[in-house]
């Protein structure tokens, strides 16, 4: 690169090592001062990530610093929405030979150099997949694409698909935005709910038709009711199947459970509402369930270390430490900041204020001194558009859009005559250089002697820190700038603080629309309004993250039985299987001898199949009871009870609950376990798990919710073959007479058949065996007589 770390870049380096966050100012060089925390966390082979807040600002830093890891023996890898990537020169080389874009890999990598810090060089960048991505040294991404990662990661059903193997340390550029602005946006894996009305009514329909003490047994004390094989295969014989645990899955064993419980026990629990709605009667909503979701708070909470950087951290110290456990310290600049910060200009009016600016704008355009006006939204920025090009001044229009495209204009901004209009969001994270990108040592000289840029602010935010920041884009590395912000009394802050008091005194002296006053008494009780809002709204962020730990711990718990499933080997399910047995002799002998039948590996891969559906099916019910509660508890504090120790308390109740649901379920589905059991179950999981690999290509808006739609799940891609029309191993016809054995003995449905496939052997009820005898290689070995 060419370059050498500044001792205030290798003091920011110190802070982000030992886990604070470094306030370094706009220009400073934040991404080279990354470089030697990164590198350092690296050795200990357990990886080091470094957040960023959009693709394209990953793609760029992964090829721009992944030079100085390539030569100190790193690997680099980016994880991105439409792909992942490892940073290879030899890959660069390729590139070169293929598409002849330059004469040589040395110039490839001169232009590198130069342009690096707003163009990505895609000819370093190698296509991978994402566990790849992952185990490289170093990993650059979003901070959504590591949310969803660990999310997609619990939702696995294949150990060969885990991404993140662990959490153990990270850097996040502009962690004020993505902890604090983001802090509660959830990331939601979801789908539509299969065939929601129709699955309740359904069941409840036919939970009509069973009898207790035939179809089933109540059991009021422990609140539940047990299946027996009548009632099972009256279920059956009304759904048309022949076996609900092989050819519905899980999903329909639970759905004929609590239809029978709605019918039995009539309480309209919280895990019973829709089929106590279905046995009522009433008209069903689709349903939308998630399948995972968690907050920025509390994922990036789960790093064994955490650290930032951002240029306006200060102001949210304390949030940071009492939310985070960071502290957070402010690196002097390498130069001092020689920006002038001229007081806010206030107006009447919002037109007018869109005059005046457009007049200020023509004035510092027809001297050549370049303008950075910086709004509040995209619909702001092209208002304000109309009334440049009404002016006749050419100007570009930067709408977080197209990250990208927009880094290489922001780059330009500094040039002579430059008007740039952009968002908050727009260009983050790219320097702007007096004279433009590719800029003379004349073309500097020349802007800088006009007074560098002119940073514009339409409108005062709620939050100090993103007028700072975009204050900061002006005046880096002690060149020359100024700023101000133009307000009118129909702002929104304005309109909440003190605008009828200054709007009677501008009607009192007669002020025309589009001229200010400038007031610093209005300026500084602006800044004290921010100050109190930004203390309301951590208040409130701190209040809500004490209820969204209590499904937070839960999710880690759970979670951490999930993994140990998944990758865990047969031992591991052994246990798990003794565990559910609860020292049932019998029931582990039934067992021991269904393992038998079916071989050992079949059966305890349906095992990790079998309990980990019924781990991800419960849950996702249990996240709607907890929605439920959440939105309902409150209520309680009419009764002079505390909302939170209610939730708390509930929230424990439930979760324990389903944790013995969870144990019961898997008991109960094991001796049913065959080999193929919880096929379909499994396959319209994934899905709904493929499906979730696109969940955040939603278009990057930086303030846009990040809930991902899974789509609806597939009912069966699986295509069928014809079957045969004769039953191997028997020696009539499956008619009407029904088959029969070697002897002309009939077989009935209810008659216990021995069926084998090669060295395969399998004992079941006749009426089960035929969907397999229909198979190539299944037949009868024996009929079971009483």
């Amino acid at each position: 690169l060419g370059l050498r770390h500044y001792d205030v870049q290798v003091l920011g380096a110190i802070i982000m090592h030992e886990g604070a966050i470094a306030e370094m100012k706009t220009g400073e060089g934040k991404t080279l001062a990354a470089t030697m925390p990164l590198y350092l966390n690296a050795l200990k082979e357990d990886g080091a990530h470094l957040v960023t807040v959009n693709d394209y600002l990953a793609r760029r830093d992964t090829v721009w610093m992944g030079q100085i890891y390539d030569f100190l023996g790193l690997s680099v890898g980016v994880i991105n929405q439409d792909g992942s990537y490892l940073y290879d020169e030899e890959y660069s080389q390729e590139k070169v030979d293929e598409k002849q874009a330059v004469d040589s890999e040395d110039e490839l990598d001169e232009e590198r150099d130069e342009e690096g810090y707003y163009k990505v060089s895609y000819e370093y960048l190698r296509p991978c997949d994402r566990p790849e991505a992952y185990a490289a040294d170093i990993t650059y991404g979003t901070n959504n694409q590591f949310g969803f990662d660990y999310l997609r990661d619990n939702l696995a059903y294949d150990p060969d698909e885990i991404r993140q193997s662990n959490l153990p340390f990270a850097i996040i550029d502009e962690i004020d935005f993505v902890l604090i602005d983001e802090a509660r946006t959830p990331l939601i894996i979801s789908a539509p709910a299969e065939e929601a009305e129709d699955l309740y009514k359904r069941f409840a329909s036919i939970a009509k038709r069973l009898q207790a003490g035939t179809h089933f047994e109540v059991d009021k004390e422990k609140n539940a009711i047990m299946m027996t094989e009548e009632g099972i295969e009256k279920a059956e014989d009304d759904l048309g199947i022949d076996n609900i645990y092989t050819e519905k899955g899980v999903n329909h064993v639970h759905h004929l459970e609590n239809a029978v419980r709605a019918k039995a026990l009539y309480e309209k629990d919280q895990e019973l509402h829709q089929a106590v709605e279905a046995k009522e009667g009433v008209e069903l909503q689709q349903e939308s369930r998630t399948y995972a979701s968690v907050t920025f708070q509390n994922f990036f909470r789960m790093y064994d270390t955490l650290s930032g950087m951002t240029g306006t951290a200060m102001s949210s110290s304390e949030e940071f430490y009492k939310v985070y456990d960071i502290d957070t310290i402010a690196v002097p600049t390498n130069e001092p900041v020689r920006r002038d910060d001229h007081d806010d200009l206030i107006f009447q009016t919002e037109m007018g204020k869109f005059k005046a600016i457009a007049r200020k704008v023509n004035e510092l355009n027809e001297k050549g001194q370049p303008v950075l006006i910086g709004t509040v939204s995209i619909e702001k920025n092209e208002l304000l558009s109309e009334f440049l090009q009404k002016k006749g001044i050419p100007h570009e229009v930067l709408n977080a859009k197209n990250h990208e495209r927009e880094g290489e204009i922001i780059a330009s901004a500094g040039a002579k005559g430059a008007v740039t209009l952009a968002t908050n969001m727009a260009g983050r994270g790219v320097d702007i250089k007096l004279g433009g990108k590719d800029a003379t040592r004349d073309e500097y000289t020349d802007v800088k002697e006009l007074g560098g840029l002119f940073v514009l602010g339409t409108e005062r935010h709620e939050s100090r820190r993103i007028d700072n920041q975009l204050r900061g884009r002006a005046g880096r590395q002690g060149d020359p700038g100024e700023s101000q912000f133009f307000v009118s009394l129909e702002d929104e802050l304005m309109q909440v603080f003190a605008s009828e008091t200054v709007k009677n005194m501008m009607g009192r002296f007669g002020i025309p629309e589009d001229q200010p006053i400038e007031n610093p008494m209005i300026s500084r009780a602006l800044e004290n309004a921010q100050e109190k809002i930004e203390g309301k709204n951590f208040d409130a962020r701190k209040h809500v993250l004490k209820f969204d730990e209590v499904l937070h711990t839960q999710r880690k718990e759970l979670y951490a039985r999930r993994r140990e499933i998944l990758t865990g080997d047969y031992d591991r399910l052994q246990e798990l299987i003794e565990k559910v047995a609860n020292g049932d002799e019998e029931y582990l002998e039934k067992i021991e001898k269904r393992k038998e039948r079916v071989g050992e590996e079949p059966f305890y891969e349906a095992v990790r199949r079998g309990a980990l559906q019924t781990i991800d099916m419960l849950w996702v019910e249990h996240i709607d009871s907890m929605d439920y509660l959440r939105s309902s508890v409150n209520l309680r504090a009419y009764g002079q009870k505390d909302p939170l120790v209610e939730y708390k308390k509930e929230g424990k109740r439930m979760f324990e609950s389903m944790q013995v649901q969870v144990n019961e379920q898997i008991k109960e589905l094991l001796p049913n376990i065959g080999e193929g059991a919880f096929e379909r179950e499994r396959r319209k999981l994934q899905e709904v798990h493929k499906e979730a690999e696109s969940l955040s290509q939603s278009d990057e808006g930086d303030n846009a919710g990040r809930q991902g739609q899974a789509g609806q799940p597939n009912q069966d891609g699986t295509s069928t073959t014809s079957a045969s029309t004769q039953s191997r191993g028997t020696s009539g016809p499956i008619g009407k007479k029904g088959p029969t054995t070697e002897d002309g003995t009939k077989i009935g449905r209810n008659d216990r058949v021995i069926i084998t496939k090669g060295e395969r052997k399998k004992e079941m009820k006749f009426k089960k065996a035929q969907p397999m005898l229909e198979q190539d290689g299944w037949e009868i070995k024996e009929v079971i007589t009483n």
